[in-house]
């Protein structure tokens, strides 16, 4: 039996396919790589979910695929068997094809042959990823509608994102499980769904007709409909929306705004209920470029705009090479522009006296080996951060996107930069504070292999509320790290150096480590960031504090 093969939960967002691993009339097993998505923040592998033959592909490469879109139809082994039996039916419609003046009622004659096979179907919500339940906030279907593949059923909501559940198959609604305000999880029933199992069945029966054959399109030509309230944009837009976190909007319209560093409630809705299209946020960004481009030159813009380096032709000097830049660094070199533009950087410089703390890192590595985990400097950093962070929770915290208030974080994930091949990646230790210093080293660990070998996913790259980036292995004494918006602060961690500290009767050599931190301004004062430094240069003179 052939079955369709869809994108699975790959986080909010969307992704480009970058390379296609399999073809028609492959076969292939369960969990084989079949392609590779590229993000805003990560490549990734989309496995199979079984073994089977590839019968059709529905992707080509540079595509922009997201949660539930096809992939490919499958030949699945062990239900083969069963798939030609339907296949009889058709086969008298080469004879009809004989007779031109009969050929139209034969779609008539076919359409009794559904209510024969049609059978009720539970629906159930579909994975909807670590967030655990989500609300029911728009209900989109009522008993006895008529419904298409893929068309929305209802409208989920969470802590972090708004999502619209579409149905798997075709049918009309038995009857509706859920209600409104009702807070559901994956697996939940949504609704019962009487499904039409032979309807497709009619479509290859006039096969001398090349209008017959335009129904069995129409559901695949489906979303090409979705452009059509373009048409709507400009005739009566809603006012945008007071609160930026309570914007009626799907994953990838709030993935595209952030993209474009747009503020969701700044945006015109023009969709149904008030809800914000992409086409919404593309108006928008098209707008303010417009604005932007006829405001005054220089300073008469009032700061609104910026002046653009001058294009030089740099072959006029003499040879040069141009390397084109992979998506990742391009994307990685667009959130740190929008996150130094947006942030007023500050950096607070310190020094570390780690000289116990580097002894009993030695002490200790051959216990970590034994555990099967290489114990360096990271897990202590991140130990102390996560300390810090509970202690000073300004540090713990984002700038609301009203701007007049503070969302300070209960939970502890903790970011750490890896230099790769392709560009910056940034993969999260969740909970870091609840963790033992091999379990940190040996996840950090992982997670650097997966960062190095492109099997990052997009959940490992989310949540973090604080960074570290250390570049003790290579060398420098200090650097200006720049804050991962929406997070407030961010660690600079240089190469550890012997230097002669005074004691008060002579001078001793001491391992210094030097502490950069990066943090906005509008969040935290430079108090609290001198308090910071101090208090986890002390942490790290004598970690046995942190059991204190």
């Amino acid at each position: 039996m052939s079955e369709l093969i869809r994108v699975p939960d790959i986080g909010n967002g969307e992704g480009e396919v970058i390379e296609l691993m399999v073809k028609v009339g492959d076969r292939i097993e369960a969990d084989q790589s079949i392609l590779t998505l590229e993000s805003d923040k990560a490549s990734m592998e989309i496995p199979a979910p079984k073994a089977g033959v590839i019968k059709a592909m529905k992707v080509k490469l540079g595509d922009r695929l997201k949660e539930g879109d096809e992939l490919f139809e499958l030949e699945v082994e062990g239900e083969a068997a069963a798939a030609p039996a339907p296949a009889a039916e058709p086969a008298a419609a080469p004879a009809a094809a004989e007779k031109p003046a009969e050929a139209a009622p034969a779609p008539a004659a076919a359409a009794p042959a559904p209510a024969a096979s049609a059978s009720v179907q539970d629906i159930h919500v579909p994975d909807i990823g670590s967030s655990g339940k989500a609300k029911i906030i728009e209900l989109m279907v009522k008993v006895g509608d008529s419904i298409q593949a893929d068309q929305s059923l209802i409208t989920l909501e969470s802590d972090k994102a708004s999502m619209e559940i579409p149905s798997p198959a075709a049918g009309v609604v038995e009857s509706i499980e859920v209600k409104l305000d009702q807070e559901v999880g994956t697996g939940d029933l949504i609704l019962k769904l009487k499904v039409e199992g032979a309807a497709p069945a009619a479509a290859p029966a006039p096969a001398a007709s090349a209008p017959a054959a335009a129904p069995a399109k129409a559901e695949a030509a489906a979303p090409t409909a979705a452009p059509a309230p373009k048409a709507e944009a400009a005739p009566a837009p809603a006012a945008p929306a007071k609160d930026g976190a309570k914007v009626h909007a799907g994953p990838a319209v709030r993935q595209l705004a952030r993209e474009f560093g747009v503020e969701l409630s700044a945006v015109s809705a023009t969709g149904p209920h008030g809800r914000v299209l992409k086409e919404d946020v593309q108006v928008y960004v098209k707008t303010m470029m417009q604005k932007a481009k006829d405001a005054p030159a220089g300073g008469a813009s009032g700061g609104s705009g910026i002046p653009p380096i001058p294009e030089v032709d740099f072959s006029r000097f003499g040879e040069i090479e141009e390397v084109p830049m992979t998506r990742l660094m391009q994307l990685g070199a667009s959130g740190l522009h929008r996150s130094w533009l947006n942030i007023p950087h500050v950096t607070q410089f310190d020094q570390a006296d780690i000289t116990d703390l580097e002894a009993f890192r030695v002490a200790q590595k051959g216990a970590a080996e034994k555990a099967g985990v290489k114990l360096t400097v990271l897990p202590l950093l991140l130990k102390s951060c996560a300390h810090l962070l509970k202690e000073l929770p300004d540090f713990n915290a984002s700038l609301a996107p009203s701007g007049k208030a503070v969302i300070r974080k209960k939970y502890v994930h903790i970011g750490f930069a890896v230099d790769t091949p392709d560009g910056l990646l940034v993969p999260v230790i969740r909970d870091v504070d609840q963790k033992s210093l091999l379990q940190l080293a040996a996840e950090a660990a992982a997670l650097a292999e997966k960062a190095r070998n492109k099997k990052l996913t997009a959940n490992d790259m989310q949540g973090a509320c604080f960074t570290i980036s250390s570049l003790g292995h290579i060398g420098g004494t200090g650097f200006t790290p720049i804050v991962n918006a929406p997070e407030v602060a961010i660690l600079g961690v240089s190469k550890a150096t012997i230097q002669p500290v005074w004691d008060g009767k002579a001078f001793q050599p001491k391992l210094m480590l030097p502490l950069s931190l990066s943090y906005d301004h509008r969040v935290i004062n430079g108090a609290a960031a001198a308090r910071f430094t101090k208090r986890l240069s002390e942490l790290l003179a004598d970690i046995r504090t942190i059991l204190l």
